[in-house]
Parts: C-alpha cells; structure tokens; sequence
C-alpha cells in the first residue's frame, strides 16, 4: 500500500496512531485465541486473500495488522479502507496504481460497499493482476461483521467478488467465548489510560470485577475497553460502571421476567467446559479434526457438529 495514497482521509489512511496498540486484541490464555493465533501464523506465510469475519468490536482491523507484521510484507505499508466510504468516485480517482500498491490493504467492513462500488472494486482487482507488475499486487485481507455468504444468496453482494475476496475465511471469537482473557484486557486498558490522562491505576472492586467477568459485552473488546476508559477518566468506578450493572442486572431475568435457573446455569458451563476441551484438543493436534475426533473419543461427524454450533465449523483439515 503506497503511503501516498491520493484518497479522503477518512476512506483510507495509515493507521499507525498510537491508540492502535499492536496484540491488544489477542493477547490471553484462552483456547480460542490459541487457535487464531495458530491460523495467523500459517496465513501470514501464504499469498491469499483472507476474509476475517467477527462482530464489530472483536479485533478485525489487529487480526489484520497482526497477519500483515507476520508475513514477507512487514516492511511494506499497511493501509485501511473504510469501505463505507469507497463510493465508485474515490474508486475513479486513486485507480488501481494507487489502491494496491505494494504492502497489505485491510478493507474494512467489506459489505458496506453498495453495487455499484462492489463492481469497482473487482474492475480495480483485475486492472492490478493484469498490468504484470509485482509492485501492484497488494496482499487483500477484508473484514465483515456481516454473515457475506447469507448477503450472496439475498442478492446484496456480488458472488464473484465474494469468491475473490474469501480463498481463506477465519472467524475471530467474540469477547463472550473468551472470558478468559476478560482480567488480563482490562488491566491493560486500566493501565493504558491512567497513563495516557496521568492518574493512578484504578484498583477495582470485587463487585466489579466479578461484573466484569459476568457480562456478555455485545460490543465486545472496544466495549471493555470504553468501560475501562471511563472509570480512568472519571475517576469514579461507581459512576462509569452504573450503566453497565444496570444491563448486566437485566440480562440475568429471562424474557417472562423469571430468572434463569441453576439447571440452565449449570448447561451453560457444561457447554462452556466441552467447548474449551475441544479447542484445546484440535490446538494441540494442529486442528486436524479426525485426530482430535479420535482423542475425544467422539465420531469425525460429531465433531464437525459441534464445531459448527460453536462457530468453528470452517476451522481445521480433516
């Protein structure tokens, strides 16, 4: 990606600012991580387009970064662009000299782009390939927080960019399935701010922490990252974190207005228990399914079930 690139600022830039903190969404001891960062280092090493697919918040634009600084391309430039704001104008005006240069190139929420950009992108794609020249041949890694392949059969996205743009699919787990992870990425931000504002490094309650451990967080890592922010600048932990208690209060009472019962809560962590082996196992066996099927003692169907259910359906060799 050349620096240089003639686009809107706000369409496409290089983000090297410092609140882009390289692993801040990765880091952590959680099997699912472990796993994404087995596939990381592999795809770093390959030459192919990769569609990173998570709900917004979970780490897309790092994953990204992280794949780039892994790969032959780590001297070269790392550009974003906001595919919300790649109208076919910006397309018309920067060309494909100028979008795939040499470097990586993360577009950015992918399925934002209406048709008519849709059919832009992929003119610029095959003018890049075909001019011969190397230097135009930016590694393409995109990221959707929208399910593409539904957005393909509804019409709303272009089947042939979809195939150009997924010869590899890996999805990043939210930050609920990565629970684990939850004290060490809030100790971090806690102390990312009180530096960047000058104040101490809050010391949470146990009421907190244990919230903080209970939430689902829908918005994911950039949502603990804001809690933790807030607490720093207000320097309250009782202020910032009311708003929070008051949803996490809400979403212990079922729909009816019953609260869930400790024959549910014991499902979920049985759940929770099985998914955790079964990561660890395809981890250690270098996510070769049949193998981990044969260590878990479970039929290859079984596992390819499960790890449908669990969101890793399309992980692993068979």
């Amino acid at each position: 990606m050349n620096e240089e690139v003639p686009v809107k600022a706000e369409a496409w830039g290089n983000h090297s600012s410092p609140e882009q903190v390289e692993g801040l969404f990765l880091e952590g001891m959680s099997p699912s991580v472990k796993a994404v960062e087995a596939v990381i280092g592999e795809l770093a090493q390959r030459e192919i387009p990769v569609l990173l697919l998570a709900e917004a918040g979970a780490g897309k634009r790092t994953v990204a970064r992280r794949i780039h600084e892994a790969s032959a391309r780590s001297n070269e430039e790392f550009g974003i662009a906001r595919c919300s704001s790649l109208t076919p104008d910006v397309f018309d005006a920067t060309g494909p000299d100028s979008l795939f240069a040499q470097g990586t190139v993360f577009l950015e929420e992918i399925g934002d782009l209406n048709s008519a950009s849709q059919v832009k992108l992929l003119e610029s794609l095959s003018a890049a390939e075909g001019n011969g020249n190397d230097r135009l041949r930016a590694r393409l890694i995109c990221g959707s927080a929208r399910d593409l392949e539904h957005e393909v059969r509804s019409g709303r996205f272009r089947e042939d960019l979809y195939y150009r743009i997924s010869a590899v699919c890996l999805r990043l787990p939210p930050l609920r399935q990565r629970k684990e992870d939850i004290p060490y990425l809030t100790s971090f931000f806690l102390s990312k701010y009180a530096q960047d504002f000058r104040r101490p490094v809050p010391v949470l309650s146990p009421q907190t922490l244990q919230l903080f451990r209970d939430y689902a967080w829908p918005g994911n890592i950039r949502e603990l990252e804001d809690a933790a922010k807030a607490i720093v600048a207000l320097g309250d932990e009782a202020i910032a974190m009311g708003g929070l208690r008051s949803v996490l209060l809400k979403s212990e009472w079922s729909a009816n207005g019953e609260q869930v019962s400790l024959k549910h809560a014991a499902r979920v962590a049985s759940r929770e228990a099985e998914k955790e082996l079964i990561l660890k196992v395809l981890t250690r066996t270098r996510w070769n399914r049949r193998r981990a099927a044969r260590e878990l003692q479970i039929s290859y169907k079984a596992l390819l079930y499960k790890l449908k259910q669990i969101g890793y359906g399309e992980y692993g060799t068979s």
